[in-house]
């Protein structure tokens, strides 16, 4: 099982919501998992691409990366 490091703000963040309750956080605490959950799948994608099999996949890889990171067509090589 793999580890997941978060940022000591977005720690302290859920631990005032859960064990103090105070919900005015919770856009904070979704805001920091987003960006978390982002930058996760944006590494497998990258991952995937480094250590494809194939051109073909390895390709559809990169796509898929570039797709994510939001990089316009104009600027891929």
């Amino acid at each position: 099982m793999k580890n997941i490091q978060i940022s000591y703000e977005l720690f302290i963040a859920l631990t005032k919501y859960f064990f103090f309750e105070q919900e005015n956080l919770l856009p904070e605490i979704q805001r920091g998992l987003e960006q978390k959950l982002d930058a996760l799948v944006a590494r497998e994608l990258y991952t995937k691409y480094k250590t494809a099999p194939t051109e073909k996949e390895k390709e559809k890889a990169r796509q898929e990366y570039l797709n994510k990171k939001e990089i316009y067509s104009s600027f891929r090589w």
